[in-house]
C-alpha cells in the first residue's frame, strides 16, 4: 500500500524556513537555506536586553516624528533657506525673507507654521549676535566675533533647510525664541 495516497497528502507542500534576507530581498548568500545564524547566547524572550543596549537615562530620543507632506516639506526648506536674502539685502533681508514665506504658508501647513517661527527668531537672534558683534569692534574683539556669527549663521541656516526638506522637526542652537 505504498503507493496508496491520498489527494490532501499530494496537495501538502512542506514548510520552507525564512531565511535572513539581505535589504534587496534576497536570502543571504553566506548562509544556507533554511538555517538561522547562531547568535551566541540564546535569550528566552522574555529576558532583559543586555545594559549595553539600553540607552542611558539623560540622553533624548531624537523625534521620531516627520512631515510627509512634500509640499509643507519644500516650503519650510525655503523658510530657512530665505534667511539667505540677507546677503543681497544686507541687515533687513534675513528676516524680511522667512517672514513673508511663513506669513504666506503658515496657514496651509503647520509644519511650515512651526519651522517659519524658527527661521525668523534664528534670523533675528543671528541679527542682534551680528550687531552686538559689530560694538565689539572697538573692543577688538568684534574682528573675530563679526565673521564667527556670520559662518555660524549660514552653516546653521543650511543645516536647518536640509533637515526641513527631509521633515524633521528642527530647532536651531542659541536662538531666542521671540515668536512663540
Amino acid at each position: 500500500m505504498e503507493g496508496n495516497c491520498t489527494m490532501a497528502e499530494i496537495n501538502e507542500t512542506p514548510e520552507i524556513p525564512e531565511t535572513p534576507e539581505t535589504p534587496s530581498g534576497e536570502p543571504d548568500a553566506e548562509q544556507p537555506a533554511g538555517t538561522t545564524p547562531p547568535t551566541g547566547t540564546e535569550q528566552p524572550a522574555s529576558a532583559e536586553p543586555p545594559a549595553s543596549a539600553v540607552p542611558p537615562a539623560n540622553v533624548q530620543p531624537t523625534e521620531v516624528s516627520k512631515e510627509m507632506n512634500k509640499d509643507a516639506r519644500m516650503w519650510a526648506m525655503f523658510c530657512h533657506l530665505s534667511g539667505l536674502a540677507g546677503l543681497v539685502v544686507p541687515v533687513v533681508g534675513c528676516i524680511v525673507g522667512p517672514l513673508i514665506i511663513w506669513q504666506i504658508k503658515k496657514d496651509e501647513h503647520p509644519f511650515v507654521n512651526e519651522q517659519g517661527k524658527e527661521a525668523v527668531n534664528f534670523q533675528i537672534s543671528m541679527l542682534i549676535y551680528g550687531i552686538v558683534a559689530g560694538l565689539l569692534i572697538f573692543a577688538c574683539v568684534g574682528a573675530f566675533l563679526l565673521p564667527a556669527v556670520a559662518i555660524f549663521d549660514i552653516v546653521f541656516l543650511l543645516i536647518a533647510a536640509v533637515k526641513a526638506n527631509n521633515g524633521f522637526h528642527y530647532r536651531y542652537p542659541l536662538c531666542i525664541r521671540f515668536i512663540k
